[in-house]
């Protein structure tokens, strides 16, 4: 009787198969978990695309034809990518820097709190676009307005929950720090800021979110290029095969960009694992 076992081509020994087996099948559930919505909706758009053409130039085109059109579109989309990103990560790495910093100083200093925080109660829930007409009359530049408008979305959500996160800090953490004589800036840097990070990422997720919204919105003011005014044109020129690949691949773009920052979440908060 042998004792090793052939699973996915390679030689087990029959217990480490046993044990492989159902790990698999684990990962196979799960994948099929995570794909599920996306198998309807697919089926879905499928369906409509059959059933509510609409006339000769169908709202809903069909996912074969979406997808023949954005591999033709790569190299339009992947020139919008650039000129989007010149946008949103100047806007956001400011945003992210400014938030933390501020959020740190306020959320351990009372009397910061007594000044800043009901000013950001007013400001923060301020919708960023009623900024943009401003933005684009005052500033020189299009690409300048839409990195202030980035700035502005993103912003807020990284202060709120950097200073948050500075003000659950445990007490003996404060403690510890004043046995060890750390103050100002040094006690902010060695002790509130790491303890902070998981709110830091929080709310840096809801700010990436925000300024993907808000640089499509940007985009459609006044912008020459970007994956906003691709979507734009073309649902100007009722091109829809060419609109919905657009909104595909933006989406895919803010999927990956949101992986990134996880993963980064994942390498920077190593201990919360």
């Amino acid at each position: 009787m042998s004792d090793t076992v052939t699973l996915d081509g390679r030689e087990l020994p029959a217990t480490d198969a046993l044990l492989a087996a159902p790990a698999r099948r684990a990962r196979l559930l799960r994948l099929l978990e995570a794909s599920s919505i996306w198998i309807v909706l697919l089926a879905a758009w499928q369906l409509a695309a059959i059933y509510l053409p609409l006339g000769d130039n169908p709202l809903i085109p069909a996912p074969l034809l979406v997808f023949s059109t954005l591999r033709e579109s790569l190299p339009e989309l992947w020139a919008g990518t650039l000129s989007s990103f010149a946008i949103l990560i100047p806007g956001f790495l400011l945003a992210t820097l400014l938030g933390v910093a501020s959020g740190l100083a306020v959320g351990t200093v009372p009397r910061l709190q007594r000044i800043f925080f009901p000013f950001a109660r007013v400001a923060a829930p301020v919708p960023p676009t009623v900024y943009i007409p401003y933005a684009i009359a005052i500033l020189p530049t299009f690409q300048l307005s839409a990195i202030f408008v980035v700035f502005i979305g993103a912003f807020w959500p990284v202060f709120h929950n950097t200073a948050a996160g500075a003000l659950a800090l445990e007490q003996r953490y404060r403690d510890n720090a004043g046995i060890l004589g750390l103050s100002g800036i040094e006690y902010r840097w060695r002790v509130v800021l790491p303890a902070s990070l998981p709110h830091i990422f929080s709310g840096m997720g809801v700010g990436l979110a925000f300024s993907f919204v808000l640089l499509t919105v940007a985009e459609l003011f006044g912008a020459n290029a970007g994956l906003g005014r691709f979507v734009q044109f073309y649902a100007d020129y009722a091109d829809y095969p060419k609109m919905v690949a657009g909104i595909l691949y933006t989406g895919l773009v803010t999927y990956l960009s949101m992986t990134l920052l996880e993963l980064a979440r994942r390498r920077a908060l190593f201990w919360l694992r």
